[in-house]
């Protein structure tokens, strides 16, 4: 009797005895571990403590032997573990399953979820504690992926959970998160749809360019994750699963939008393509990058609504293949706040290489985040649009440009012969490339988020004005042939899609070639260290609508070229300045520059139109001319004619007959603002032909000294960008003759003594010796 009741005690005592846990998360980086422990811990009925290998060692990596003590030590305090490793194999996992006891289960929780959706976060994340992030992410997700062995009750767990979708994820959440002190789960397998999976789609998979009929959203049913067997499902179920999955691609909003627009899995459409002129486009920099999402969503937004208050008629869609992503989900809520248009802009779910075939959405053009040499690979958007276009993107690319700087666009128009062209309806590339957080990366910014705002800024302006470029393009084109547009042609006229977006592609081509064309008449001013550059002006009031008729011809408006309202594209080659100013530690740049400051570099012009010929050149991100200065960049402009005025006199020191002028051209040539120092002999073989001379001798050129004073008093320099001034008669900048020609205005002006204007005398314009000056004023 006495033994029944100790045996009875002995049961009731174990029965209020915490059964402990040891929770051996297996998933691949990615997966959603570290947010699993998170989500539980933050609502448990029970102490849980987390043990992980990347923050063991005093928030540093440590070794699976720490995380077996530390587990261990959390265990005899009372606390239930979550083992926070990739446990993908058995062997990783063996050691944890040896802490199975009387009073511990040892569980596994399987986090078996799409390779793809696993390499898009880590892609994505930003400061993650193991610094698995970005591009590099993506090969480490593969690689994993192929040694993935599945847990076994044989191995020592007393239950596990498999999850292969999200909502898997989240009951999982739920339950462990309910689990009381004295409660204790059922043993068994739970949750494995295919004990045959072994290797999930990896990266090369996730990159390599399928038809349309074999995509499949990494967002949907868990059967993705595993390399599906044809024998396991009949064909009309796959074609089933195929069609709900490229459908959910969108999300509610575009379905909505697009919701008469058949399309199908073979990619013949019925779809009309003169769909309104779309530029989809990523988050930029928010994820090999790491810029915060929260600065990057308001920057979208501002540049955004700027854009579309603008030009009318054009929409903006911004990408992400998640349908949890929170840049998508910031920038949506933040736009609906603005009261912007949502059939302008508006978020869209899936892949931005397949738009069309998966989505029915066509885009004009695609933003690609570029790397800054302009090359494929690296994972994530880049890998995958050079993937999707074949390699005459590449060739295309390298035609334009060799290099692209933080905050710069390059748009490159897709031969009709690119798959991307042909089955997606994308005529132009669009290559971007934003500031970069990340110490891995080059161009870091060690997290100076002021200059980083501002080269972001830059980057979407730069996108923006591209695309508005090839819409202008396009117009022009219009314009010339009295053409109808597409969109209210009979779809007899259309014919197929890809006929369609060949014909379109011609048409975008021969503009832009007129454009390049006009640009090689123009002689205008070869300054700075390149050649002359594209530019593209459109007014606020242009209407870029796809209508049935043809538009209408406006009668010309005045706009000043370089103003912050106007557009404006700076091609390649126009670009020094800019690259020099933003990175003057540039090994090949530092022969170049006489002289740096935080506020400007000082160097020789490259093509010196007089004796001496410098450039004093803004390192301030944004100021790319005399248009963009405002009363808060005062102090730079003064600290810009100090440093140009110092060099003036040291080489008056020198030789005390030269005599200096400083100032801005109103409409330069060159990207980035910069003050000419420049001597008035105009001695210089450079000096070729009449628009070259009056860009120094008209109102063309702004003295340094009048632009500060303008500034102070009314907050802006007056411009004079009338092309008349650069097509007026020769005259002496000195006596103010005439001259037929520029080889006898030289010869005029290495004899002429006359006193230079007394405008300029009077107000200090220019910089001589005592000598000099005195000569002058007589």
């Amino acid at each position: 009797m006495d033994s029944e009741m100790a045996s009875k005690e002995e049961v009731e005592e174990d029965e209020t005895k915490t059964r402990m846990v040891v929770v051996i998360l297996v998933g691949a980086p990615g997966s959603g571990k570290s947010t699993f422990c998170e989500a539980v811990m933050k609502s448990a009925h029970r102490p849980w403590f987390r043990v992980c290998q990347d923050t063991i060692a005093n928030g540093k990596a440590g070794t699976k032997a720490q995380c077996l003590r530390s587990a261990v030590d959390a265990l005899k305090d009372g606390k239930s573990v979550f083992i926070d490793r990739c446990n993908l194999e058995c062997e990783q996992r063996a050691e944890f399953v040896k802490l199975r006891r009387d009073q511990v289960d040892v569980h596994a929780v399987v986090l078996d979820l799409p390779a793809r959706l696993c390499i898009s976060r880590c892609v994505k994340r930003t400061g993650h504690e193991g610094n698995l992030q970005g591009g590099k992410a993506a090969a480490v997700v593969n690689r994993m992926l192929q040694k993935k062995e599945l847990p076994k009750l044989s191995e020592g767990f007393t239950r596990i959970t498999f999850c292969n979708e999200e909502s898997d994820v989240e009951s999982a959440v739920e339950m462990y998160s309910a689990l009381g002190p004295l409660d204790a789960l059922s043993s068994g397998c739970f949750g494995q749809k295919n004990s045959s999976s072994k290797v999930q789609v990896g990266i090369m998979k996730f990159l390599k360019k399928v038809e349309p009929s074999k995509i499949v959203d990494s967002n949907l049913s868990s059967s993705q994750g595993a390399v599906l067997k044809p024998d396991t499902e009949d064909s009309s179920c796959l074609e089933q699963k195929k069609k709900a999955s490229i459908a959910s691609v969108c999300d509610k909003e575009v379905e909505h939008r697009n919701r008469n627009l058949p399309h199908n899995l073979s990619g013949v459409s019925t779809v009309s393509v003169s769909d309104i002129p779309t530029l989809a486009f990523p988050s930029i920099s928010t994820a090999d990058f790491q810029f915060d999402i929260e600065k990057a969503s308001d920057i979208i937004v501002e540049k955004v609504e700027e854009f579309l208050s603008k030009v009318t008629n054009a929409r903006l869609v911004l990408v992400d293949l998640s349908h949890r992503s929170m840049i998508l989900s910031m920038v949506k809520a933040r736009a609906a706040l603005k009261h912007i248009d949502s059939d302008r802009f508006f978020t869209f779910v899936g892949d931005i290489t397949q738009l069309y075939t998966g989505g029915g959405l066509h885009c004009t053009a695609i933003a690609n985040a570029a790397n800054w040499r302009l090359k494929p690979g690296g994972g994530g958007v880049n890998a995958a649009i050079f993937n999707a276009a074949g390699p005459s993107l590449e060739t295309a690319t390298k035609e334009r440009a060799g290099s692209l700087s933080p905050g710069s666009a390059l748009v490159v128009p897709l031969p009709s012969s690119s798959p991307l062209h042909k089955n997606q309806g994308v005529t132009h590339v669009i290559h971007v490339l934003g500031p970069n957080m990340n110490p891995q990366r080059p161009n870091f910014l060690n997290n100076d988020y002021k200059k980083g705002c501002e080269v972001l800024h830059e980057t979407y302006s730069s996108l923006f004005n591209g695309f508005l470029s090839v819409l202008k393009s396009s117009v022009l084109e219009d314009k010339i042939n009295g053409q109808r547009q597409v969109s209210g042609a009979s779809e007899s006229d259309i014919g197929s899609p890809t006929d369609s977006f060949q014909n379109n592609d011609q048409k975008i081509k021969r503009a832009v070639t007129c454009e390049l064309e006009k640009s090689k008449k123009y002689k205008g001013p070869e300054e700075g260290l390149g050649n002359r550059q594209l530019k593209v002006d459109c007014t606020e009031d242009m209407d870029l609508s796809c209508s049935s008729e043809a538009p209408q011809a406006k009668a010309p408006v005045k706009t000043d070229k370089c103003n912050g309202d106007a557009a404006r594209t700076w091609s390649s080659w126009s670009l020094s300045l800019y690259h020099i100013a933003m990175h003057p530690g540039n090994e090949k740049y530092k022969k170049e520059i006489i002289e740096l400051s935080d506020d400007a570099v000082v160097l020789n012009d490259l093509y010196p139109k007089a004796q001496k010929h410098l450039l004093v050149v803004a390192r301030k991100v944004g100021l790319d001319c005399l248009a963009d200065v405002r009363e808060e960049h005062l102090n730079l402009l003064k600290a810009m004619h100090a440093m140009g005025e110092k060099w003036a006199k040291k080489s008056i020191s020198e030789d005390t007959s030269l005599i200096f002028r400083l100032g801005y051209h109103s409409d330069p040539s060159m990207r980035q603002l910069h003050l000419h120092v420049i001597s008035q002999d105009f001695n210089s073989s450079y000096l070729k032909n009449k628009k070259h001379w009056n860009t120094f001798n008209t109102a063309f050129f702004r003295d340094s000294g009048d632009v500060i004073n303008e500034i102070s008093r009314h907050g802006k320099a007056t411009l004079s960008v009338d092309e008349k001034l650069l097509s007026m008669e020769l005259r002496c900048h000195r006596c103010r003759s005439v001259h037929p020609n520029l080889p006898r205005l030289k010869s005029h002006i290495s004899k002429c003594q006359a006193p230079f204007p007394a405008t300029l005398l009077q107000n200090g314009h220019l910089i001589s010796s005592p000598g000099e000056a005195n000569s002058n004023e007589a």
